[in-house]
């Protein structure tokens, strides 16, 4: 893959959610036979071949992007669909392998398109240090360039420590052994007071800024890198509730986390993008679309998608919104 002579428009977070109906079969056969380890599917049962990857990506995640003027989509399995919270340890690493597998297969029938992010294998209660393996082969062997990290495997209960307690620890550590972001992201939710989308994802966007202002990763981990998605959840909007709080609790300034924390644009619609780019330092801001994944229709007002992020940047942000998103493509291009 190579930097094209003119401007990339790169997309720092997409999920494979056009996926074959087969990899979601064969998903529900290994929970449904969660304790019964003898009647649980072998990744080697999964068929899927190239040419049906080919079909959901080439009409799907790759038709619009070309069609919405984009050159790269950082690619990573379906966020809703980690469900850290359903089964137990060792099926969540099995289903976290197939899942990076397979977005492998895209990336190599597509290289030029998506570049590839990690599902880890999370369960509740059980420490990140045993993501660590499958974050090194998804890295190390697999030429990867980031993961995507849940600061809640319990699906909307918060039942583990937050984000800055050393549980997390291990992880940060190859991470930055590694040298490779991640992206603050929750799956789906098993509480019913919120809904996946529309409110444990930005709960869990918000909840990870709060909690990384309490606490001091950043002064043990200086390189670590994380972008938090969904424009930052509710903390754009309530920036100078953020930098009070810092003040009253007797923190670093908001403004010191800037050199770890990054937002993205997946916020479907031009305010909320206008807004975000007056508030948060635009250096801290990476195009996103999400697409296709957690609002697939059109806005009536206007006709045009509202996961059709590209249309609602400002041009003189456009090239200021690709700092770690190019960082993320070198090194890409280095484990090539």
């Amino acid at each position: 893959m190579l930097f094209r002579s003119k401007r990339m428009i790169i997309d720092c977070h997409g999920h494979f959610t056009t996926a074959p109906k087969t990899l979601h079969a064969w998903r529900a056969a290994q929970l449904a036979n969660v304790n019964d380890p003898s009647n649980q599917p072998k990744k080697s049962d999964l068929a899927i071949s190239d040419d049906q990857i080919r079909e959901a990506i080439v009409g799907g995640q790759l038709k619009l992007q070309q069609e919405r003027g984009g050159d790269l989509t950082i690619f990573s399995p379906i966020a809703g669909q980690m469900a850290h919270h359903l089964g137990n340890e060792q099926t969540s690493l099995v289903w976290a392998e197939l899942c990076n597998d397979m977005i492998r297969r895209v990336c190599d029938l597509f290289p030029d398109n998506f570049a590839p992010v990690c599902q880890l294998p999370q369960a509740p209660g059980v420490s990140p240090k045993n993501c660590v393996p499958e974050l090194r082969r998804c890295v190390e062997q697999m030429g990867f360039v980031g993961c995507n990290l849940s600061p809640d495997p319990s699906g909307g209960y918060w039942k583990d420590p937050p984000l800055t307690d050393r549980f997390w620890y291990p992880i940060y550590e190859e991470m930055v052994r590694l040298d490779v972001p991640g992206m603050i992201h929750v799956s789906s939710s098993c509480n019913p007071c919120f809904h996946g989308t529309g409110a444990h994802y930005i709960n869990g966007d918000t909840t990870a800024f709060m909690q990384f202002l309490l606490g001091d990763i950043f002064k043990d981990f200086p390189t670590l890198r994380f972008i938090i998605p969904h424009g930052g959840g509710a903390v754009p909007y309530h920036w100078g509730r953020y930098r009070g709080l810092a003040l009253d609790l007797k923190r670093p300034t908001v403004e010191t986390m800037m050199n770890n924390v990054f937002f993205d644009t997946c916020v479907y619609h031009h305010p909320g993008v206008e807004l975000l780019t007056r508030v948060v330092p635009v250096d801290n801001i990476l195009f996103g679309s999400e697409m296709i994944g957690a609002v697939r229709g059109r806005d009536p007002n206007t006709g045009e998608y509202f996961d059709d992020t590209k249309k609602y940047r400002s041009e003189e942000h456009t090239s200021e919104l690709q700092s770690l998103a190019y960082l993320v493509c070198r090194l890409l291009l280095e484990k090539k």
